[in-house]
């Protein structure tokens, strides 16, 4: 996300009431007999999941007459994009977006309504619960899961080796955590214990909140209009990780990363465990990092995730809604979901497909995989201005709760993200 793509909101919004207005946000199918007929569709896509679009795209393709021909566009820019073919009553037969922006495009009506499509799909019931949830809107769907991203704990195997820690024990609560960071950290030279987004709203957010998922905490309310960061859960999570930075074992660059080098920390083996997005793994895995894998817990125990990733809807303008439902369901298919997704090593977007035959290769990704059915994504329709936009209210809580007076941007930060909530 970027300050440049989240203004745009507002001329999103106004393009939308020409969509909504023509059509109330319903695709119009096409006469053709057959959802498979041999139409041409057109598909949108953000350059961060480009690869997976074309793969899927690829594989439909060489299976289908229906031919999906691949568009994508650098993230800064796809906010636009999208507002000006929103505009021009000229959306593509299909998009993906960001899963936090699914409320929003649900809610403004750039997506068409598929409720009764994905109702007959025949398992509705395991496709990712989170991703689901986000694009609905009054109670109808306007999307998919397209790709899925979740946050897990990473840590250096030859580092704990070297810590005197057991590299197939990783920590079971936050506070064990903790404590194995600080070993690490005692290796001295240029380890860390850990190492975290310090000036990256999105990345605490990724990170931090599946802690406070874990312990039974909430960090908004289920129609995502008011803030509920000032909680006991938060606290106790921005406290310890806090206190890491403040007794050096977090790595100092922890305070000013603002997530173009996060990865590359990460990367240099000389961070012992931190939280971060599962598709690092082979990332660091390829700089010779021998790294394992654990879900992010609470202080105490539990476990959860931030589900992130991408939504996929077909465009409220398409004249082809049937054989765009055509290519989706068979994205969610068995098929696209392990020789495709699973295949490269991607997160299935079906909780059934957890365990696949190429995951039982690596217990690794039968974790992540696992994963699915116990995160959260969150629900808000004014996301993003909110908790990601550089200039968000939120970014500022996590600045206060970390480096400054905690409670006071807490108690501040709370009224501050309510208010912006509330303005979507």
């Amino acid at each position: 996300m970027n300050l440049r793509g989240l203004r745009l909101a507002a001329v999103v919004t106004a393009g939308l009431l020409a969509v909504t207005a023509c059509g109330n946000g319903t695709a119009t199918d096409s006469t053709a007999a057959s959802a498979d007929d041999g139409a041409t569709l057109t598909l949108w896509t953000r350059a961060a999941t480009e690869s997976v679009s074309k793969a899927m795209a690829d594989a439909y393709n060489a299976t289908h007459r229906n031919k999906v021909e691949v568009t994508a566009y650098p993230n800064e820019e796809y906010p636009a994009k999208l507002a000006s073919a929103a505009g021009a009553k000229a959306l593509p037969d299909l998009f993906a977006a960001d899963v936090v922006f699914a409320a929003q495009y649900a809610s403004q009506g750039l997506w068409a309504d598929v409720t009764e499509r994905f109702a007959a799909f025949p398992a509705k019931d395991s496709v990712a619960p989170s991703h689901v949830k986000a694009a609905t809107w009054d109670g109808r769907n306007f999307a998919v899961p397209h790709t899925i991203d979740m946050s897990v704990m990473l840590y250096d195997k030859d580092l704990y080796a070297k810590a005197g820690l057991d590299p197939e024990k990783p920590p079971a609560t936050l506070r064990e955590f903790a404590d194995h960071a600080r070993k690490i950290d005692q290796l001295g030279g240029e380890v860390s214990g850990t190492y975290f987004g310090g000036n990256c709203g999105g990345c605490v957010e990724f990170t931090l909140w599946p802690s406070v998922w874990a312990a039974g905490g909430e960090v908004l309310d289920a129609d995502g209009r008011h803030a509920k960061v000032d909680s006991t859960e938060m606290a106790e999570v921005f406290a310890l990780y806090r206190s890491l930075y403040e007794d050096g074992v977090a790595a100092p660059a922890s305070k000013d990363e603002a997530g173009p080098t996060w990865l590359g920390a990460l990367q240099g083996g000389k961070v012992g465990i931190a939280p971060g997005p599962s598709v690092w793994l082979g990332a660091m895995e390829a700089k010779g990092v021998k790294v394992g894998v654990a879900p992010i817990t609470g202080l105490t125990g539990g476990e959860s995730t931030f589900v992130g990733g991408d939504t996929i809807g077909i465009g409220a303008t398409s004249g082809k809604a049937a054989q765009a439902w055509d290519f989706l369901a068979w994205t969610m298919s068995d098929e696209a979901q392990v020789e495709v997704v699973a295949k490269n090593k991607g997160v299935p977007t079906r909780t059934d497909l957890a365990s696949n035959r190429y995951s039982s290769l690596d217990p690794r990704l039968v974790t992540i995989n696992s994963l699915v059915a116990k995160g959260r994504t969150p629900y808000a329709q004014n996301f993003n201005a909110s908790f990601n936009d550089a200039q968000s209210p939120w970014l500022k809580t996590v600045r206060g709760a970390l480096f400054g007076d905690a409670d006071k941007a807490l108690s501040e930060g709370n009224s501050a993200i309510t208010k912006s909530l509330q303005q979507g």
